[in-house]
């Protein structure tokens, strides 16, 4: 096997592209094959320290702890959150932001909580499109699943399942309608390890 300019690839460089050419699909389904060979050279197959590498990345993936299991809301404090009997230590609302605008600053807020001591926070995420306009937006040219309206609405429990959140969250659900209903949840925030 020969790089672009007739120079031969050395054992790594050789493992590295067929680990590359394993994990992309080819436009051109006849050239998988020729991609996916094994060079026909007779080289003298020592360790490669690319393949150590790849191996020791595995193994410390494969021993970092496993995030925290979510749970839902205890219920006796689900009842008084809906009852009025308790209230939450703080609210974040994201209408009008984007996504990126929105997961940054969900992320700095349960940080923040979490440094507080809060217990359960309300994350006000909105409900998405008016009905007058919700037919128009579930239309079906959009093969975009998330290009419709209530982004955020979809992508806020999505992020807070996350590994980066789920240090800082118990568990979420939808907040009772008093405080929002379907466009909002409540969280319940982690305390920091060794706290």
């Amino acid at each position: 096997m020969t790089g672009r300019r007739g120079k031969k690839l050395s054992a790594e460089d050789r493992t590295l592209w067929s680990h590359v050419a394993r994990s992309v699909t080819p436009l051109d389904p006849a050239r998988a094959a020729d991609l996916l060979a094994e060079p026909a050279e007779d080289v003298v197959q020592k360790p490669e320290p690319a393949a150590k590498a790849v191996a020791a990345t595995r193994i410390a993936k494969a021993a970092l702890p496993a995030p925290p299991p979510l749970a839902p809301l205890e219920k006796r404090l689900r009842q008084r959150l809906t009852r009025g009997q308790a209230d939450v230590d703080a609210r974040l609302d994201l209408h009008g932001l984007t996504q990126e605008a929105a997961h940054r600053r969900l992320l700095t807020f349960l940080r923040r909580a979490q440094l507080e001591g809060f217990r359960v926070v309300i994350v006000i995420t909105g409900k998405g499109a008016p009905k007058r306009t919700a037919a128009f937006d579930t239309a079906d040219w959009s093969s975009d699943p998330f290009a419709g309206r209530g982004v955020l609405r979809r992508m806020v429990p999505h992020w807070l399942t996350l590994p980066e959140m789920r240090s800082l969250v118990i568990g979420f659900e939808e907040a009772a309608i008093g405080h929002g209903g379907a466009g909002a949840l409540y969280v319940r925030i982690r305390r920091p390890a060794g706290g």
